[in-house]
């Protein structure tokens, strides 16, 4: 029994040295992976485990290392260019934000929505779970339309973006407001395909028709 008890001892702290390096391993896999997604979205996962393991081995590369140094160099050149110009779209969010704020009128909601009223209303206001009837138009900060509704239209209030949803459970039933939505609450950094671009503030201007709980 000793001896078993002493083999014990001594396989536990090489049980724990491999354990660790398990973890260290996968930890820098997970950081690596964490890093790859938002600079490649679309990354060739396959391509890149084939790459790692033969140049952690020493074995003969697919490519030749002109072709690598070519490819990396234009990837890092697209990367610093999707930065300025998303350093850009944030620099003009700020001014635009800031002009609307010293507008007359406007009052800062919660999570920074701008809001003025454009008519009072006086009916009950919705719950984060109603249902909401809107007629409502949609624009970017340049003023060019987006979204409309040309009739009407219902919406869960906790499916819509999150601007709507930190402004719309104080709007009272009947009210008509304009609102000005940070990217934060719209968007955000990827924007929405073509139609809205990244870090774009959007304007709304939103009539509450009906409310259902």
């Amino acid at each position: 029994m000793p001896r078993l008890i002493l083999l014990l001892c001594l396989l536990t702290p090489l049980a724990q040295a491999s354990d660790d390096a398990h973890d260290l391993a996968y930890s820098l896999g997970v950081r690596l992976g964490e890093r790859l997604r938002e600079e490649v979205p679309d990354l060739q996962l396959q391509a890149l485990l084939k790459g790692l393991d033969q140049a952690y081995r020493k074995e003969p590369l697919q490519l030749d290392n002109a072709r690598i140094d070519s490819l990396l160099a234009e990837h890092e050149a697209l990367l610093e260019g999707a930065t300025q110009r998303h350093e850009k779209a944030k620099a003009a969010e700020r001014r635009f934000l800031a002009n609307e704020k010293a507008k007359a009128g406007v009052r800062v909601l919660d999570n920074g929505v701008l809001m003025q009223q454009l008519r009072a209303g006086s009916g009950p206001k919705p719950s984060a779970k109603s249902r909401i009837r809107v007629r409502y138009v949609g624009f970017l900060a340049d003023g060019s339309q987006f979204d409309e509704s040309l009739s009407p239209q219902w919406f869960k209030l906790d499916s819509v973006i999150a601007g709507w949803r930190s402004a719309l459970p104080s709007m009272p039933l009947g009210a008509h407001w304009r609102l000005v939505i940070p990217s934060s609450q719209a968007y955000g950094a990827e924007g929405a395909g073509d139609l809205i671009p990244p870090h774009s503030p959007l304007v709304f201007e939103i009539e509450l028709l009906d409310i259902r709980n």
